[in-house]
């Protein structure tokens, strides 16, 4: 397995989670339980989690109403594309 093959899994892994951890947080709200940290759920999106994240909240209906979720995760997908570019263009 080549470096770009392990790297498009570990995305698709913690993207996956992002997802997930949304829509766990949302049920966890609705259900008045524990709630997952805010910190946690930046932090996935900081490890690569990010257009998961952005997805699970668009489709859970969760923290949409929080600014700093509305603008920081999709800040945090643009720097991520710009990161990927420019390592994309140095190793081809």
């Amino acid at each position: 397995m080549n470096i770009f093959n392990m790297i498009a899994l570990y995305l698709t892994a913690v993207n996956l989670a992002g997802f997930a951890v949304m829509g766990i947080d949302k049920q966890k709200a609705i259900k008045h339980l524990w709630r997952i940290r805010e910190s946690t759920l930046f932090l996935i999106a900081l490890i690569g989690g990010s257009l998961g994240s952005i997805i699970g909240m668009r489709v859970f209906h969760h923290k949409t109403r929080h600014w700093y979720f509305v603008y920081g995760m999709p800040a945090i997908l643009i720097i991520q594309v710009i990161l990927v570019v420019l390592v994309l263009r140095n190793y081809t």
